[in-house]
């Protein structure tokens, strides 16, 4: 690579904006970094400014931009605050990508803004394919943007497809570590706390993504947004459990031949192909042995106890506004569960009650995706059991 990447991380405070740095700071000869944001971190997005000495950071929390920008006024850093300085700030005319870390619905507007700014969007927020794929990939079309997808089984199925693009994908299989739930019954799942739903056996990530991979959540939002990113029908795309989490997802071609992408749980992995893709670069992250995992198994999902991933293939199958709708209702979901106001099962009760009464639109607009998200949020707060 003869030239650095400018990259804008959305998100750096957080799992993936972290790793994401982390790569960076490995790699100074392949990267600038030229925007970093954070919600609320500001002590950890000061001190990520003041070593990688990014043009531009933005505090989303107007109360904090005070603090950020004392810390950071000496170092001719510039310095902005509110959810409409996201939307400027990836328009920067030098940036070359924009990694869209953000958690959760939050991430749309910003991922647009930069997409109508031509800029290559590193995807690690999925929210932005469920709520809006059409709309999104459309756009993306119209401005030959590239999206490079981060979530690890999405990454798998793109570097499987590297080479592949001209041959027809008979179906992918995304696969599902089970999470720390796995084999439990409804019964066993009645009074479980979040702090078991937190403990993920193979991966490190954030509360929201946490509980929702407890959930099954996790694989049915990657489910739908497989379907934008790989142009896919729904009978095309199929979950399987893999506990030990090394096989990261799988392509199956029309000659039934499969391609799978394979290696430890590492999210730096994913975050580091869609930063130099269409390059690989040395690293040094632990390397994978067989002879430490002597038995890689699979399983079908228990779609029963776990009920969330039948409703995202519902909603999938529904279209139009519908995985907006779910996306919105499992946001206050996840949210009520870590505030301890709902039971874990009940997040599954909240979502397809959310789904039955908020309003359907068969061809939504960018305006009808931000109307349906605000009213699935009220009707999901104010569900009583």
């Amino acid at each position: 690579m003869s030239t650095k990447k400018h990259i804008a991380i959305l998100g750096s405070t957080g799992s993936i904006g972290t790793q994401a740095l982390d790569v960076i700071r490995a790699n100074p000869d392949k990267f600038i970094v030229e925007v970093l944001t954070a919600m609320n971190n500001a002590d950890l997005l000061i001190k990520q400014a003041i070593e990688f000495k990014p043009n531009v950071v933005v505090i989303v929390n107007d109360n904090l931009y005070d603090q950020v920008f004392e810390a950071l006024d000496s170092l001719d850093i510039k310095v902005y605050s509110g959810a409409e300085s996201l939307n400027s700030v990836v328009q920067i005319e030098v940036i070359d990508l924009v990694l869209t870390a953000l958690v959760g619905y939050a991430g749309l507007k910003p991922t647009i803004s930069a997409i109508e700014s031509g800029k290559n969007i590193g995807l690690a927020n999925k929210e932005t394919l469920v709520v809006a794929g059409e709309l999104i990939t459309s756009l993306a079309e119209s401005k030959a943007v590239n999206i490079y997808p981060v979530d690890s089984e999405h990454s798998a199925i793109f570097q499987c497809l590297v080479g592949e693009f001209h041959n027809p994908i008979e179906k992918i299989i995304l696969t599902a570590s089970g999470g720390p739930f796995r084999g439990k019954s409804s019964q066993d799942l009645v009074a479980v706390k979040k702090e078991q739903a937190l403990k993920h056996p193979n991966w490190d990530m954030g509360a929201k993504i946490t509980i929702d991979s407890a959930s099954l959540m996790n694989k049915g939002l990657e489910v739908i947004e497989a379907k934008w990113l790989f142009n896919l029908r729904m009978d095309q795309i199929e979950v399987i459990v893999h506990p030990q989490s090394i096989i990261h997802s799988i392509v199956q071609f029309e000659d039934g031949s499969m391609k799978a992408q394979m290696g430890l749980p590492d999210m730096k992995l994913p975050i580091q192909f869609a930063m130099t893709y269409p390059e690989r670069i040395k690293s040094d992250f632990p390397r994978f042995n067989f002879l430490d995992y002597p038995e890689l198994t699979f399983e079908q999902p228990d779609t029963e106890t776990f009920r969330n991933l039948g409703l995202a293939f519902k909603a999938m199958e529904q279209g139009g506004n519908m995985p907006c709708i779910l996306n919105a209702a499992n946001e206050v979901a996840v949210s009520k569960f870590l505030k301890d106001e709902i039971g874990f099962l009940e997040m599954s009760d909240l979502i397809e009650d959310s789904m039955g009464k908020a309003s359907f639109i068969k061809k939504p607009t960018y305006e009808d995706y931000v109307m349906s998200d605000k009213q699935t949020r009220e009707i999901a707060n104010a569900y009583k059991n």
